[in-house]
């Protein structure tokens, strides 16, 4: 099957036959050249025996690489019908591999699309890439690893430590589930039409040892509160969360005076904790 896959058409020529001339509106950025996308697909790590889903394929750079490796089989989300049609050629040469949904991710039911193990390996649209991402981390027990391609911005809010000028909400959500590791970045001139930024591939693993009890919707809630107003001392910024935010902090071990940047993870998972008590009593 890798013999069938490597003798499809070049990526240039199925952008051609199928006019897909990309999409501002998609945010689409096509990734054309193999060696890139074998390379996006190594970043995932060992894919042997899992469902991989792919957001947003495209002419199917990316998607060739994922069939070229261990993967199970791979699910490509695609809400464009031009590339929809263009994909049905790799579909011919999968061996049964390959699942086109035509959908807008945005809406996809994800733990219904395939079973587990699951991983997601993506060059995102980046206009939609930080809510796809958030919405993934909202349900993280349902996969294996995250890899996927933002903006570089994007990618150093992920991975950022405290006290720097990117650590923030995204950060610390990111952190608190998972490990998060840049991979590489891509100049613009890898893509067609190529961005404006650079890009970086992040490798996200789900933290499956965690034992905090913390709440989703509470630390995006606290994140928000804090973040919102970040020049602020938290002892200001919290109090639009209607508790007694100078008791939480002293429980919490956190200064009054501190700033949502100094706080690491661990602090803001302590402070969501206290506040999820609150909110079941």
């Amino acid at each position: 099957m890798t013999a069938a896959i490597d003798n499809l058409p070049p990526l240039r020529d199925v952008i051609a036959r199928h006019g897909l001339m990309a999409k501002k509106s998609l945010g689409q950025n096509f990734l054309l050249d193999l060696n890139i996308t074998a390379r996006v697909a190594r970043a995932a790590g060992n894919l042997g025996g899992k469902n991989v889903i792919e957001v947003g394929p495209g002419p199917g750079g990316l998607t060739r690489a994922l069939l070229g490796g261990d993967a199970a089989h791979v699910y490509a989300i695609e809400r464009d019908d031009r590339c929809v049609a263009a994909l049905q050629e790799v579909v011919a040469v999968a061996d049964g591999r390959l699942s086109v949904i035509p959908a807008d991710a945005l809406e996809a039911d994800y733990a219904g699309i395939c079973p587990s193990p699951r991983a997601v390996v993506a060059n995102l649209p980046y206009n939609i890439a930080t809510v796809l991402l958030i919405g993934w981390l909202k349900r993280v027990e349902l996969f294996d690893g995250l890899t996927l391609m933002f903006q570089k911005e994007v990618a150093e809010r992920l991975t950022a430590q405290t006290r720097t000028k990117d650590y923030g909400r995204v950060s610390v959500i990111t952190q608190w589930l998972c490990d998060a590791a840049q991979c590489f970045d891509l100049p613009p001139s890898a893509f067609t039409p190529p961005p404006k930024v650079t890009s970086t591939v992040v490798h996200l693993t789900p933290k499956r040892n965690r034992t905090d009890k913390a709440q989703f919707r509470t630390m995006e809630k606290l994140t928000a509160a804090a973040f919102g107003q970040r020049r602020k001392m938290l002892r200001q910024s919290l109090k639009s969360l209607g508790v007694d935010e100078a008791r939480m902090l002293e429980d919490c071990a956190i200064a009054p005076t501190a700033r949502a940047e100094e706080i690491d993870v661990a602090g803001f998972v302590r402070m969501a904790e206290w506040l999820d008590g609150k909110i079941r009593a």
